[in-house]
């Protein structure tokens, strides 16, 4: 070797793609286990989605109290949250805090994308590959890539054409002051949208909304946490957490005491004006216990919003045009917005509905649908994510048994706990598809997820052994189980993201366990007792299944 041939990097325990939530966590508890790691980012610098996602009004739908790291008691007494709801903002300086106090931007390589990752059966190692052509090998690959950080193709027809202002929501690039005084449109309703339409509308000359799926969109209620409330919080933050640990959705339950027609109508709507005012995942969608899973018991809650709509908006066209009936409430992640009914009556803002009257192409100064033309000067993209499956087809993870990860899902998702995935030894997946990330405080699935994939590694090396792999079998089983969760709600119902039918071509499978975070830790945690049955070490499964875990554990 010269003096000009570079050294080879050093093979490393743990290789994470990502540096945010996921990503800084993992560092952390791979540093605290003594281990060596070397992480990847594609930002400059530490956020995740939280770095990307800067459009106008983006803040978080769950309570920045609960939306945050638990691990450290230290962090939650030092920081203090200043809304009910963080902003983008707020949230990306919490993040950067947390990497400068526990010094955890040196275990990563910022602005370098990881282009693919290759088992070696015979090494026993990934090998990822990077963007400045460098490759870099470790024992264990983690993905720590977040759900929702891969955009959807902008698949509106003739977008090629339009010369215009075009912007995104995901990858917002431009001051809102561009948008001032222009014709501006805003493609989708979801909750990018929802966030920054009131916003836009301020400014723009007209703003025109084009919407397919009308949300259940309700009041956030955002308001400055008192200074008693946060003392009060942080004086029983280990309980607290505790509650979210074992809870449903990753917060503290309400758990309903009632189905909803086991009240009086009267008392059914007394409760739904409660609910509306508390607003929150613990708000409408949650006041009864039956709402997810009875179609008649949802339609009372649906109907509720839609009159909230009817009494808000007051165009009565424009009201049926936002009603939602396209599925039931909380079927698809409800939205929380400040002023969004309320922006449609402004008398610069207007709605088209894109189901009676589709886009059918653009031209350089105009969206022409099967009913008409609309002149704009801006477009505004908020159309959406490839969902949890597009982070982790990015990296291009190949082993030598099925390829290609998405050819090993070409009909479908499958994961064992929404962690592993067999075939793809040494492959772990923080708040992965089939976890419950999806539909669920998604911090708390997180932290759960590394700790429990720190332990098993720990188990591993304990043992002796080199490759980790969950198996067919067990995989098996666990697809069972998401199916068999997600087939007794509403869920099942509704073509959604969660079912990746927002992306052309991709197999439709539920992309999330609906059992609650607190049933699927008591699982995880039992697993690991029973010394990981549905895993083996080096090829050899060292602890017998007994049966369908779900069913051992109530």
């Amino acid at each position: 070797m010269t003096d000009k041939t570079p050294a080879a990097a050093p093979v490393v325990d743990v290789l994470c793609v990502g540096a945010g939530f996921s990503g800084l966590y993992a560092a952390y508890k791979v540093a605290e286990k003594g281990w060596s790691f070397a992480g990847f980012e594609l930002a400059p610098t530490v956020g995740g989605t939280w770095y990307w996602n800067t459009y106008p009004g983006a803040r978080c739908d769950v309570e920045s109290v609960y939306y945050s790291y638990s691990f450290s008691e230290e962090l939650q007494q030092e920081w203090t949250w200043s809304e009910r709801f963080a902003p983008q903002a707020e949230i990306l300086s919490y993040i950067d805090h947390v990497a400068d106090r526990f010094d955890l931007r040196r275990h990563f390589r910022f602005n370098t994308r990881v282009t693919s990752a290759t088992w070696l059966p015979e090494e026993r190692l990934w090998e990822v590959a990077l963007d400045s052509g460098e490759t870099r090998r470790g024992r264990y690959l983690l993905a720590g890539s977040g759900g929702l950080s891969t955009p959807k193709d902008f698949d509106v027809p003739g977008l090629e054409n339009f010369s215009g202002t075009t912007v995104s929501t995901s990858r917002w690039n431009i001051p809102l002051s561009d948008l001032a005084g222009k014709r501006v449109a805003v493609i989708g309703t979801g909750s990018s949208a929802v966030q920054c339409i009131p916003l836009i509308a301020e400014v723009a000359e007209h703003l025109t909304v084009f919407q397919r799926t009308p949300n259940y969109v309700f009041p956030a209620r955002n308001a400055p946490l008192a200074p008693e409330v946060v003392d009060e919080i942080k004086s029983n933050y280990p309980a607290i957490r505790e509650e979210c640990r074992h809870s449903l959705g990753g917060i503290p339950d309400r758990i309903p005491d009632a189905a909803a027609f086991d009240v009086s109508d009267e008392e059914r709507r007394e409760r739904y004006e409660r609910a509306y005012e508390r607003s929150g995942f613990n708000g409408v969608g949650g006041e009864f216990s039956d709402l997810l899973t009875d179609a008649r018991a949802n339609e009372t809650a649906a109907e509720f919003v839609r009159e909230k709509i009817r009494q808000i908006v007051q165009d009565p066209e424009t009201a049926a045009v936002l009603e939602p009936r396209f599925h039931p409430l909380g079927a698809k992640r409800s939205c929380f917005g400040t002023d969004y009914y309320e922006t449609f009556n402004r008398p610069n803002v207007s709605v088209v509905s894109l189901r009676d009257e589709p886009i059918e192409t653009m031209t350089s100064d105009s969206i022409v649908t099967a009913g008409g033309s609309y002149e704009v000067d801006a477009v505004v993209l908020a159309i959406g994510f490839d969902a949890f499956t597009g982070p982790l087809y990015a990296l291009n993870i190949s082993g030598p048994e099925y390829g290609r990860l998405q050819d090993a899902w070409s009909d479908g998702v499958r994961t064992f706990l929404g962690i592993m995935t067999a075939g793809f030894p040494n492959f772990f997946m923080i708040g992965g598809p089939q976890s419950p990330a999806l539909a669920s405080n998604v911090v708390v699935t997180i932290e759960q997820a590394v700790d429990w994939i720190a332990d098993l590694i720990g188990h591993a090396k304990a043992a002796g052994a080199e490759v980790v792999e969950a198996t067919a079998e067990a995989q098996d089983d666990w697809v069972r189980i998401t199916e068999d969760t997600v087939s007794q709600t509403l869920y099942a119902t509704t073509d959604s993201w969660y079912r990746g039918s927002n992306v052309t071509g991709k197999p439709t499978t539920f992309l999330g366990y609906v059992g609650g975070v607190g049933k699927y830790r008591r699982m995880c945690t039992h697993l690991a007792k029973q010394g990981y049955p549905g895993v083996t070490l080096d090829g050899t499964t060292v602890a017998r299944r007994i049966g369908r875990i779900d069913e051992e554990i109530a």
